[in-house]
């Protein structure tokens, strides 16, 4: 975006403000909009200092406070722009309602400047990509959708389901790992009590012995030396790292596509990811292709939501490989993502012209093989989480333990 300054001449004098636009034109828009009276002139400059201070606090500020959207709220909100938008009021209207009546502030704030930038001239789908964080790729996508398409309401409707859809899903996902996450918080939380606590008591006991310690105790001395200590350290450690490690992730591509490349090879993370990945992507593009989108412009929206990379990088393929004339199958086949099955869907489709209804099972089995991965989530966890707790019990029962035997074979051994 450029600096603009315009010359509006307003109650008999001259006054100059500043606008930010693309081109002259779009600044000439602007002002027209904004200001009342007789524009003059609209001449690029550069922008004052001051300006570009307060623009930089402005958008530092708005991203250490920028957050997502609650789900609940945001599809209440999008469900209620559909129905305003299909009884045939304005959406400048819409959103100025929507934003009266939510009681979610950071949805009214985003609401209120998406109805703003309505009023500039500006689409509803490129003013919503300023808050892609808060509102999410998809919700994006489905609006673009919609003015493609001029059926708002119904790409509206159908993006409200699909956030249900992904937010029941979600829910299950949190469901099925309750009791596991809650063992083992439990379970941390005995172990720092006995590292903290019990193992103290003993050590003072072994030391009295002046003999040769197990490993297992020898760990376990060093746990109770560490926690004791060093245990604030270690925990701002842990949390300096975490936040360097987020840090990284999001300002190298390089470091998050390797940690993303892992996370594939990761037992029960990699399916998680695979399913919830490719169910999202066949089910927006399936409407897409029901809507009449282009198959590579269909290709394009949905692929642009992924946010594994090297699933998005497979998946970019197949979008040059159709924009070069290949079949989709084809496309999809290469990636080595699909099973031959799905294949032989996509081909059938192609060939007698209902690549909409296949592409739609497509989606359909996609979300069947998630929901069960995601129902046998927590027996898929149990084995994991038996054997954590196994090795800590057997940490402390042989650290404890194997000592006190020497000690009384010691005894045993003097009579």
């Amino acid at each position: 975006m450029n600096y603009y300054i315009a010359t509006i001449l307003t109650k008999g004098k001259k006054e100059e403000f500043g606008i930010y636009a693309e081109d002259r034109k779009q600044a000439n828009d602007s002002a027209k909009l904004k200001y009342s009276g007789i524009i003059i002139k609209v001449t690029e400059a550069e922008e004052p200092l001051e300006v570009r201070f307060k623009r930089f606090k402005t958008n530092l500020m708005s991203n250490v406070k920028k957050k997502k959207i609650k789900p609940d709220a945001l599809i209440a909100s999008i469900r209620q722009l559909a129905v305003m938008t299909n009884a045939g009021i304005s959406i400048y209207e819409s959103l100025n309602e929507i934003s009266k009546s939510t009681n979610d502030e950071n949805l009214k704030f985003i609401f209120n400047k998406l109805a703003e930038d309505i009023n500039s001239g500006q689409s509803l789908s490129k003013s919503m990509s300023n808050f892609s964080f808060e509102l999410g790729n998809l919700t994006i996508a489905m609006t673009q959708l919609g003015e493609k398409t001029g059926n708002l309401d119904d790409a509206l409707y159908s993006l409200a389901n699909m956030l249900e859809e992904i937010r029941a899903n979600f829910i299950k996902f949190k469901k099925a790992m309750a009791y596991p996450r809650n063992v083992m918080i439990a379970m941390a939380i005995a172990f720092v009590i006995l590292i903290s606590y019990v193992v103290p008591n003993f050590k003072t006991m072994f030391e009295k012995l002046h003999a040769e310690l197990p490993l297992p105790t020898k760990i376990l001395l060093y746990l109770e030396h560490l926690f004791n200590n060093y245990g604030l350290y270690v925990l701002a450690i842990l949390f300096i790292s975490f936040m360097i490690f987020r840090y990284l992730i999001n300002n190298y591509t390089n470091i998050r596509y390797g940690w993303h490349k892992l996370l594939l090879k990761t037992y029960l993370v990699k399916n998680l990811i695979m399913f919830s990945t490719l169910s999202r992507f066949t089910l927006v593009f399936s409407e897409l292709i029901r809507a009449g989108i282009p198959i590579a412009e269909a290709l394009d929206t949905s692929i642009s939501m992924i946010d594994n990379l090297p699933l998005k990088t497979k998946l970019l393929s197949v979008r040059m490989a159709v924009e070069k004339g290949s079949a989709l199958n084809k496309g999809l086949e290469d990636t080595k993502l699909f099973e031959n099955m799905i294949i032989q869907m996509v081909r059938a489709g192609e060939d007698s012209g209902t690549l909409d209804a296949m592409i739609t099972k497509v989606a359909e089995y996609f979300k069947m093989r998630f929901d069960a991965i995601i129902d046998g989530l927590s027996e898929a966890v149990e084995p994991i989480m038996l054997f954590i707790i196994a090795g800590m019990v057997i940490l402390l029962a042989l650290g404890i333990f194997l000592p006190m035997w020497d000690m009384g074979k010691a005894v045993s051994g003097g009579h």
